[in-house]
């Protein structure tokens, strides 16, 4: 993750078109869209007035779905909270290395939650960085956002860490998810993240004297 130049600028989003992509999300989203009295084996029964009725639905149903991604439950988020952990703990022992290929394995999608995927670790990240750093959580010390400072030097992920750092500070971090991802990328906010969590757990740790290992384990969860 550390780096010998500082990141070059976040380049303009890139469309790509991938043959059955809309097919596999309608899918994805055909339980929600039921909900709404949707069933998308009969679109085709729709008339032009329902248009704007399924549109509504569609938006619906892909919030609903992006807030369960960036919010694990159960299983989904005891691998993420996981890796989180290990991630954290190998960038403040200073192996960026090992912080590094360990986010190069976390997966796009994990159908069977045996790998995290960048949506939980980014989801969990910032929820984590607001309640610290926006005052939110009784066991953080007082004016954490205050006293934290990113770690000196170039790294991948720092411009969004930056970001982060302001938006946490105000408890704003995760809501800001969709401006924060189109801006500047998934790979760069998950090792942005990152470094926020990192820069927090070590600041905290000097502020309480506590050793930052057990803060990893307590903390973030």
């Amino acid at each position: 993750m550390r780096r010998s130049s500082p990141e070059p600028p976040p380049g303009a989003p890139q469309i790509q078109y991938k043959p059955g992509v809309a097919d596999e999300m309608l899918r994805e989203l055909a339980p929600l869209l039921a909900e709404e009295g949707i069933d998308v084996d009969n679109l085709d029964d729709l008339d032009v007035a329902d248009l704007q009725t399924l549109q509504d639905a569609m938006n619906r149903a892909v919030e609903r779905r992006n807030m369960q991604l960036f919010t694990p439950v159960g299983p989904a988020r005891d691998i993420a909270v996981t890796t989180l952990r290990r991630m954290v703990d190998a960038i403040l022992d200073g192996d960026t290395t090992t912080a590094g290929e360990l986010m190069d394995q976390v997966e796009p999608e994990s159908p069977d939650n045996t790998t995290a995927t960048v949506a939980s670790c980014i989801g969990i990240a910032l929820g984590l960085s607001d309640q610290w750093l926006g005052g939110h959580d009784a066991d953080a010390p007082a004016d954490l956002s205050g006293h934290t400072v990113l770690p000196g030097g170039h790294w991948t992920g720092k411009r969004a860490a930056t970001d982060i750092l302001t938006l946490a500070s105000k408890g704003r971090a995760f809501r800001s998810l969709d401006k924060l991802i189109t801006g500047q990328g998934s790979p760069q906010v998950l090792a942005g993240a990152l470094l926020t969590l990192a820069a927090a757990i070590d600041t905290w740790a000097r502020r309480t004297d506590a050793p930052r290992t057990q803060l990893i384990e307590t903390s973030i969860r």
